[in-house]
């Protein structure tokens, strides 16, 4: 019984130590705040906004739509299998409507 709670005890410690430096990890990349759009990854419904089907955050319908991206930390796209960074000029809140009234402008 003895041994038992050692190894949980042990555990516990171990996992704090991990989840700590995890977190100083993740603030430091955060802190920075490069992010880039990373296309191919997303879930369906969890998509942020434009492409050139879609202009709302959310309505993304099927997973792992080629043009369909999230915002992630920089450096954390490319590692992902079937991520890609996207830089297209619709990946905007409203997407290509939204794109071409602001290019209009200009």
């Amino acid at each position: 019984m003895k041994d038992f709670k050692q190894l949980a005890v042990n555990s516990a410690i171990t996992s704090v130590i991990a989840l700590s430096i995890f977190g100083l990890l993740t603030s430091n990349a955060n802190a920075a705040g490069a992010t880039e759009k990373c296309a191919g990854i997303v879930k369906a419904g969890h998509n942020d906004c434009g492409t050139t089907k879609l202009g709302c955050h959310g309505s993304l319908e099927v997973d792992n739509d080629k043009e369909a991206w999230i915002e992630l930390p920089a450096g954390t796209c490319e590692r992902i299998t079937g991520g890609t960074l996207t830089d297209k000029p619709w990946n905007v809140p409203g997407g290509p409507e939204i794109y071409e009234k602001i290019k209009n402008k200009g």
